[in-house]
């Protein structure tokens, strides 16, 4: 009986999210600090507690230990296992009269309550040991207990299979951090911080310096949080990154810099953005981009964690050009095929009137894309869906083509194009039998985009019959480089913007350019992809201070006043300099293959940029308000002002 209830107890840690939990048993609990001399951290310095309840083993028999931690579960008054952050121990319940007291504080205590127990490791009963578990081979003889807290009833079981909304974690947060997967997500998220900051510290002669929250708006880049001063009408603004601080560290000859940085953005949430969210911010002097490439394969390098897998560098690499030529997007995805192929000179005489009407234009091509067992995978409901996609996103037609299906799903125009061209379609595109084309027409950048998105939907649509096509366990790093300095303004198209941001260095053969053709210029900018995410952004920067007003007043139009301080320090014998940020939200949750950045942060903003916790952003009274000079304009329409509120009674979904 009692080896059956081990078993259903420990059945949890033989699933994913078992094995997350002896990661955070096994690899954290031991390697959580690194020096130039490794030591092994002592877990419970400067406490009441003699052990962690991960780590007792077999060579601790017969030791007096005293452990504290959170009753995780009890069977039938017999048997308790106790949680810390460390891992889980079985507890065995004294039913002995002399112990009376103890076996009522530990069978009366809620589950997730706080206790205290000391008592002697022994050994499990032959065949009651537990593989599953570390600490499966010992157990707790309890001689004395204290219940430290005890706990209220549960808005949710703390166990990773329970499934909980999105809403009630964030609400509970304190209460889903103790989940074996929030655990190990931050642990392994501190591990990770702790060897960038080695590496880039200790090894390579860093300076960690810490940049101003309360900053001042500046021109360009995302929108800005705006905080009031006691002075009338000036305002502060919270930084969207560090970067006019980071340059002016290479001014001051400080030469390399580092800060794990936090930054500000107001605009909407995504399940990989946050309105808050924190950056392993770099700068350095007298560098170029090779040498910003190299700085950040080996700091990826040397902070990967163990458990998944070498890091081999150097990273490949694409010009912005190439990706979307190839691929429909500047952060391709290449753990997997289905790259796009330029067709217009295979169509050049072909009867289909809508491939003919396409090259007729300027920037007119023919791009198709090749579905690996399309035919087989996919039915007639997702054909459809595909092209609708296509129609509903891109207002532009894609075209099924089945050079060799089984099942023969061709329109009349995709069965001409296969009379004219079968076989050298089939070259062209390496497709075998079973796949599918995708083929469609029209200005080179609105194709390849189109392609590109549909790569990924299909990829969707594949995996979810089956099909295996971006393994996760793969983690595929590219560099992709020479964007264009300047893209048409949104809803502007006569006006320029920065691709990047406006102190991005134009790349040395396009200088030229700038006074005629700026639109031309290309960027020694340079963006770090994992797995079809940006994980990083950089670059070059400008460092004479005339071509940045230049950049800034002639080609953007900007207020150059806003960054006179920067252009003063410029023209002060500033050196040439160069950087990079990673977005340690998002490379943490690929690591980890967390399905949101909310899931790698401790306490993160919901989906509409509330904390759901505490009900922030909150009211604050008129006469709060007074000294900041600002008054509040309420919306005139009732529900235009229950939305904008933030009214907690409001559920968010």
């Amino acid at each position: 009986m009692v080896s059956s209830w081990l078993n259903r107890l420990n059945w949890g840690l033989a699933t994913p999210t078992g094995r997350v939990a002896q990661l955070i048993w096994g690899t954290l609990s031991r390697n959580l600090v690194q020096s130039s001399q490794r030591r092994i951290p002592e877990f419970s310095s400067f406490i009441a507690r003699t052990n962690t309840c991960g780590e007792l083993r077999s060579s601790h028999l017969g030791q007096e230990v005293t452990l504290c931690g959170w009753i995780q579960y009890r069977r039938q008054n017999i048997f308790l296992v106790l949680r810390d952050s460390h891992g889980l121990v079985q507890v065995l319940i004294p039913q002995d009269e002399s112990a009376a007291s103890v076996k009522k504080i530990l069978c009366e205590a809620p589950v997730e309550s706080v206790v205290q127990v000391s008592g002697t490791v022994i050994s499990r009963p032959p065949g009651q040991e537990n593989a599953k578990m570390p600490t499966g081979d010992i157990e707790i003889k309890v001689k004395t207990a204290q219940l430290l807290n005890s706990c209220k009833k549960l808005p949710f079981e703390i166990k990773d299979f329970v499934k909980k909304t999105e809403a009630l974690r964030l609400q509970y947060r304190y209460l889903d951090l103790r989940s074996f997967q929030m655990q190990y997500n931050l642990r392994l998220r501190s591990q990770m911080v702790m060897k960038m900051r080695d590496y880039l510290c200790n090894l390579h002669g860093f300076v960690d310096v810490e940049t101003p929250t309360l900053f001042k708006r500046t021109p360009g880049g995302a929108k800005e949080f705006v905080i009031p001063s006691r002075e009338p009408g000036k305002f502060y603004s919270l930084p969207q990154s560090p970067q006019q601080f980071k340059q002016l560290l290479m001014v001051g000859g400080l030469d390399r810099y580092f800060q794990v940085a936090r930054c500000y953005r107001d605009e909407g949430s995504r399940p990989d953005r946050q309105p808050e969210f924190t950056q392993i911010d770099i700068e350095m002097s007298f560098v170029d981009q090779t040498g910003i490439r190299s700085l950040v394969e080996g700091l990826l390098q040397y902070s990967w964690p163990s458990d998944k897998g070498p890091v081999e560098v150097p990273f490949p690499s694409l010009t912005f050009a190439e990706a979307l030529a190839s691929y429909g997007t500047d952060k391709p995805d290449t753990r997997f095929g289905m790259k796009i192929v330029d067709l217009s000179d295979a169509f050049r005489d072909t009867q289909a009137g809508f491939l003919q009407e396409a090259l007729g234009t300027p920037q007119g091509t023919v791009k198709a894309m090749c579905v690996s067992d399309g035919a087989k995978y996919l039915t007639r409901k997702d054909i459809e869906h595909i092209r609708k996609f296509a129609a509903d996103h891109f207002n532009q037609e894609v075209l099924p083509v089945f050079p060799k299906a089984s099942r023969n799903w061709n329109s009349p125009v995709a069965k001409l194009i296969v009379e004219e061209r079968g076989s050298g379609l089939m070259r062209s595109m390496q497709a075998q039998e079973g796949d599918m084309l995708l083929l469609t027409a029209g200005e080179h950048s609105r194709a390849c985009s189109l392609l590109g998105k549909l790569r990924l939907e299909c990829a969707d649509l594949l995996e979810a019959k089956g099909a295996l096509l971006r393994d996760p366990a793969r983690f595929s790093f590219l560099w992709v480089l020479d964007f264009p300095l300047f893209l048409p303004k949104e809803g502007h198209p006569g006006e320029l913007e920065s691709a990047h941001h406006p102190f991005t260095a134009p790349h040395p053969s396009d200088v030229h350019l700038l006074s005629t053709e700026p639109e031309k210029v290309r960027s020694q900018h340079y963006d770090l992809v994992l797995n079809g995410s940006e994980v990083g952004g950089g670059s070059i920067r400008i460092h004479d201070a005339q071509l940045q007003r230049h950049v800034l007043d002639t080609v953007l139009k900007e207020d150059v006043t806003l960054l006179s301080h920067l252009l003063q320090a410029l023209d002060y014998g500033a050196p040439p300099h160069g950087g990079i940020a990673l977005g340690l939200d998002r490379l943490i949750c690929l690591v980890t293959g967390a399905p949101s950045i909310r899931d790698v942060i401790a306490f993160p903003k919901s989906f509409r940029g509330h904390d759901l916790m505490s009900n922030a952003p909150d009211f604050i009274p008129p006469e709060e308000l007074k000294p900041y000079h600002i008054q509040v304009a309420w919306p005139t329409d009732p529900e235009a002002e229950k939305s904008s509120s933030g009214d907690p009674r409001h559920p968010e979904s």
